[in-house]
């Protein structure tokens, strides 16, 4: 499995998509807090970015590759090699040359100009979000053999957390407003991981005042230890259950 890897690994940074990815980013950070006269600003503007941009891109890449390398995954699958050894790997190739990406683009400059809390929380929630959008990427390219399709519905789903989401949440909110629905909304909230990220990010930096009565919820909430636990154990989960359900399809599934 390990040579797998390697060689999953190899064949991203060969690409130079990956590559390119990072100096984008890298750019795009070191610009950032160079513009801001505050480290907190900076951060806000990064969120964006890790909520916007990281997930398109490493959806779209991730999903474009499975497809791509359908061939060599049929040839590995020849050798005496176990589908489960084969899928896990290329998952774990993927992952890592994302997050690697994110930590040496992003992780750097927020570390240098930010404070230490709110970067490190930044950091561990744009890795969570990377390896997240690769889980749902591996399960949109399994579902369908259709090349197309499973790029459209990648889109769809990116679309969905990034936008369509939180105008759901602001629909239920002025439909039921006369309504306690403070505690359905911290659960709906955890059903986007997006959303689940930007508001543990928000609350590390006291933004959470600018959400107003809804912030203050969030905070009694997600504020504590015992919340800030269980939203990053949501978050894993994210980043596990879609590959878990690709993997029991792909063992399955007739190539």
């Amino acid at each position: 499995m390990n040579r797998i890897v390697k060689f999953v690994l190899i064949d991203i940074v060969r690409n130079k998509i990956v590559i390119a990815y990072a100096v984008l980013l890298g750019l795009l950070t070191w610009t950032v807090f160079s513009m801001e006269d505050s480290g907190n600003k900076g951060v806000l503007t990064m969120l964006n970015v890790v909520l916007l941009v990281v997930p398109l891109v490493t959806v779209l890449f991730a999903t474009i590759y499975i497809y791509n390398s359908a061939e060599f995954i049929e040839l590995l699958l020849s050798q005496p090699v176990q589908r489960k050894q084969v899928w896990i790997s290329l998952f774990i190739g993927l992952s890592l040359s994302f997050v690697g990406a994110f930590l040496i683009a992003a992780g750097l400059p927020l570390l240098l100009y930010a404070d230490v809390i709110p970067a490190l929380y930044l950091i561990v929630t744009g890795c969570l979000v990377s390896v997240i959008f690769i889980s749902i990427a591996f399960l949109a390219a399994i579902l369908s053999r259709d090349k197309a399709k499973g790029i459209g519905v990648s889109i769809l789903i990116w679309l969905y957390f990034a936008l369509l989401f939180d105008g759901l949440v602001l629909f239920i909110l002025f439909q039921f407003a006369e309504y306690p629905i403070e505690k359905p909304m911290v659960l709906l909230s955890a059903t986007s991981p997006l959303d689940l990220a930007r508001i543990l990010n928000l609350l590390q930096i006291d933004a959470s005042a600018m959400m107003g009565y809804t912030g203050a919820i969030f905070k009694d909430y997600f504020g504590t230890g015992l919340g800030l636990v269980i939203s990053f154990s949501v978050l894993v989960l994210w980043a596990f259950l879609p590959f878990y359900f690709s993997l029991r399809i792909f063992k399955r599934k007739d190539l």
